[in-house]
């Protein structure tokens, strides 16, 4: 990373490479630290609201990820040419990708986040256990790399079945089988390392002991790349659909002092070790015995991070830009929460039909607002949703005193959101958050499959013509089908009541 002048950000520029809501937020914080803030945009996201947020923009490339946000060369182009100081990679996309982050180091660009090295140790799954077994943090019992099929039934005998088929480069529960006996492995093995190699471009596995029922935990670090690293707590993580993350809350139910003392202790050990720069995040695996084992690292910022946030009081991103731009790593409070937060990602997919991804324009948005309530979307209305990129519309999230009063919050901002056009899991969100068991807190990986069928939906919708002639009667509203100064068409929403909750979900 280029040399810094230590606190001397103003007019700064950043490069913000990646898109939605994670990009709107970066170049909103852009704004308040004085910094010019850059968008690189796809074809398909050029009427976007974060590449109208931005200082400046710049197309690099057609709809596909591949052709444009998960293109290297193409990316670090355009912070060249347009002399960026930084870039800023978000979440996904190339934000843990070494090559990348080796590629800005190599052209003088500063690269927020870890250094490239750091990356691809914490990276490798297997090589970041060994890490953390060597930092001295309890790690579940597992294998190292699997040569071939014979290579995973010889250590899965050896671990003991239920195990775990993982992708060695893996994450966002791709390349993932639950193998629960010899008969299960050999179809396993294959599509996890035919998933593996599709989605990370290499099919290495490895294997671990299931630990099952296990509570899905995670603490947010912040290093200064020189073996400084703070701590601010833990996130629940708990409630996942195939493996990928749906709702997150901090601080965890499960977690006394005693506890986040030693999960922070464990986090500070791995990091510090690594050297790690910036915001990243260390998983576990919590038992029903209270013992833990170190899962792996993210060396990024979390979708979830702003979890974090509101119950420490810190601006992750804030303190991201500044530590790249300005060599300044700030102090951080204790990781003691205040409070308590809560955060659904609501999603274009259709529950009724096993949560497949739901396209097409928003014809109209409506998203809530209040006190101690937070909306990270990255959509307006007129919006496209292509079937190029994930299905995140938007963060919901909300504090409260207690748990009991954030769930609360949370329930009925939920029923506050309202989406015309693609379908969505907003009534699935608002039924998990309702549900008893969640309310007490008893959570484990595998609530959603427990407490839910694979396939979901509404009591109740209304008829698809209703929704219709809803939609056409706000956009003509909207788009100045009444003269001037005449009555404006009636809003959806009031004609809508159950409707509006789902964003279709259940038509």
């Amino acid at each position: 990373m280029p040399a810094v002048s230590r606190g001397t950000i103003r007019g700064r520029r950043l490069l913000v490479a990646n898109r939605g809501e994670i990009a709107l937020r970066v170049l909103r914080t852009c704004r308040t630290l004085g910094v010019v803030g850059i968008a690189a945009h796809s074809e398909a996201d050029a009427a976007m609201p974060f590449v109208a947020a931005a200082d400046e923009a710049v197309c690099i490339g057609p709809g596909p990820a591949r052709e444009s946000y998960l293109d290297i060369g193409r990316v670090v182009e355009a912070a060249r040419n347009l002399r960026a100081d930084a870039v800023h990679p978000g979440y996904g996309f190339l934000s843990e990708n070494a090559d990348f982050a080796e590629a800005l180091e190599d052209a003088g660009i500063g690269f927020v986040g870890p250094r490239s090295e750091t990356i691809r140790l914490m990276g490798n799954k297997v090589r970041a256990k060994q890490a953390a077994e060597r930092a001295g943090v309890p790690v579940s019992r597992g294998s190292g790399n699997l040569a071939d099929l014979a290579a995973a039934e010889v250590e899965a005998a050896r671990i003991g079945y239920p195990v775990l088929l993982k992708a060695a480069a893996g994450g966002g529960g791709r390349g993932m089988r639950v193998v629960d006996g010899p008969r299960d492995l050999e179809a396993a093995f294959h599509s996890a390392s035919a998933e593996a190699r599709a989605s990370f471009g290499k099919a290495d596995l490895f294997l671990e002991r299931l630990l099952r029922p296990a509570r899905h935990l995670e603490v947010q670090v912040f290093g200064d790349g020189a073996g400084g690293v703070h701590a601010l707590g833990e996130r629940e993580c708990s409630i996942q659909r195939r493996h990928q993350k749906v709702i997150e809350e901090a601080p965890s139910p499960a977690v006394d002092e005693r506890l986040r003392a030693r999960l922070c202790e464990a986090a500070v050990a791995i990091a510090a070790a690594a050297k790690y720069r910036g915001a990243g995040t260390v998983e576990f695996l919590l038992g029903p015995d209270g013992s833990f084992h170190f899962l792996e690292m993210n060396c990024r910022l979390q979708v979830e991070h702003p979890v974090t946030e509101m119950v420490t009081g810190t601006d992750l991103v804030a303190a991201q830009i500044r530590l790249a731009l300005g060599g300044e790593a700030l102090p951080f409070p204790d990781p003691r929460p205040r409070g308590w937060a809560v955060e659904v990602r609501v999603c274009a997919e259709d529950p009724a039909l096993g949560f497949a991804p739901s396209t097409g324009r928003i014809l109209a948005l409506r998203v809530p607002r209040g006190a101690f309530v937070r909306w990270d979307g990255g959509f307006a209305a007129g919006n496209e949703v292509t079937p190029h990129y994930d299905s995140l519309l938007g963060k919901l999230l909300c504090w409260g005193a207690t748990r009991a009063e954030a769930l609360a919050r949370t329930a009925e901002a939920l029923r506050e959101i309202a989406v015309l056009g693609p379908r969505t899991n907003v009534e699935f969100l608002r039924a998990v958050i309702e549900h008893p068991r969640f309310a007490e807190g008893r959570l484990a990986t595998s609530f959603l499959e427990e407490e839910f069928p694979a396939e979901w939906s509404p009591a109740a919708g209304p008829a698809p013509e209703e929704a219709v002639l809803a939609a056409a009667a706000f956009l003509a509203a909207q788009e100045g089908g009444a003269a001037a100064g005449a009555p404006r068409a009636p809003s959806p929403w009031g004609t809508l009541p159950s409707w509006r909750n789902g964003g279709g979900g259940g038509a």
